[in-house]
C-alpha cells in the first residue's frame, strides 16, 4: 500500500519518535534525548538514540539513522 507523501509527514509531526519506537525498545531519557539498547544488534552497552526534538534516532552500533516511519 502507497501513502500520500502528505499523509506521512503530517504522520511524522504529530508522532513523538520516543513513544513510537519506545513500544519495542526500552529508553532511558538522557538530558534532551532517550537512550537505549539497539535494536539491530546484540549489545551491553546503550548506543541507540532518539531525538524527538529532531525527530529522528540514530543507532551508533549499527550505522542505522532514520525517522519514526523508517523506524517501523
Amino acid at each position: 500500500m502507497r501513502f500520500d507523501d502528505r499523509f506521512i509527514e503530517e504522520l511524522k509531526a504529530r508522532l513523538r519518535p520516543s513513544d513510537v519506537i519506545g513500544r519495542s525498545v526500552k529508553l532511558k531519557r538522557q538530558g534532551r534525548e532517550f537512550v537505549g539498547l539497539s535494536p539491530f544488534s546484540k549489545e551491553k552497552s546503550p548506543s541507540f538514540f532518539v531525538n524527538d526534538d529532531k525527530g529522528f534516532f540514530h543507532d551508533f552500533s549499527s550505522g542505522k539513522h532514520g525517522d519514526v516511519i523508517s523506524f517501523l
